[in-house]
């Protein structure tokens, strides 16, 4: 076990998530994580969910904490960095869980060339089914990469990527969850007007989705070929996904994620 302490600026959805699922699942010790949050009834109420230990400044977790995770929203971390540079040293880890923020806008606001990891989960981290996508610095050192990705796969998967690659990747798990969703009430929407009870048909858009999933991971079969497996010729199959195609629906969903990309971009220092 690492002797390392850890520390969440922001004591939000994301950073709880993160916390529940490394104390829960016994990946690092309670006792050595401090969190900090302007909104104090947050950090006290983590302390007593998790056994972690609320602080009351930005500088007493700085000084404490040799890994700090920046779990505040794009817009902050200009403020947050500006108050967290005074007690910044090489040594400091720092792992960002912002949207289009760069390790290289990191460090040139800290005026130090610290490690940085820089990662985006999803919100079924929530739930222990995340998806984090991961880069790093060069001067990351692996026993603390590994670490970090520990944390991370505690809540559910964990890919590295290149950092080139950070912005885009929203679009592919960070983002996504909305689109699922919104493709999910379309279908309970539809059911509804046709006569199926919303909680029933809301079951079996659930496991039809999870079934689905699981058939995505097995390796012989693409999405070409499931699509293949479910269409019979002349049968309701090829009716509904004639509609799809109809509207253009894969172009639709291409211009979406690069939409996505772009704000990214806009956000990304």
């Amino acid at each position: 076990m690492s002797d390392k302490i850890l520390g969440f600026i922001g004591a939000g959805n994301m950073a709880g998530a993160i916390i529940n699922g490394i104390v829960g699942t016994k990946t690092f010790p309670a006792k050595r994580i401090f969190v900090y949050d302007i909104n104090k009834d947050k950090c006290e109420a983590l302390e007593q969910k998790t056994g972690i230990q609320a602080v009351s400044s930005i500088k007493q977790l700085t000084e404490e904490c040799d890994i700090i995770f920046l779990a505040v929203k794009p817009q902050n971390f200009a403020e947050v960095l500006a108050s967290v540079k005074p007690a910044v040293d090489e040594k400091t880890l720092f792992v960002s869980i912002a949207a289009g923020i760069s390790t290289k806008y990191i460090t040139d606001s800290l005026a130090c060339g610290c490690p940085v990891i820089r990662t985006m989960p999803n919100t079924p981290l929530l739930i222990g089914k995340g998806a984090t996508a991961l880069s790093r610095t060069a001067n990351v050192a692996d026993e603390d990469f590994q670490l970090v990705l520990s944390l991370f796969s505690a809540c559910g998967t964990v890919t590295v990527l290149d950092e080139s690659r950070m912005n885009a990747v929203i679009s592919v798990n960070s983002s996504s969850p909305a689109y699922i969703y919104l493709f999910a009430k379309a279908m309970l929407d539809s059911a509804v007007s046709q006569g199926i009870d919303a909680e029933v048909a809301l079951q079996l858009i659930c496991q039809t989705l999870e079934g689905s999933a699981e058939m995505l991971r097995q390796p012989d079969l693409t999405p070409e070929a499931l699509i293949k497996m479910v269409s019979s010729p002349g049968g309701t199959t090829l009716k509904a996904l004639d509609v799809f195609y109809e509207h253009h629906f894969e172009q639709m969903v291409d211009e979406a994620m690069k939409a996505c990309t772009k704000r990214a971009e806009e956000l990304g220092k």
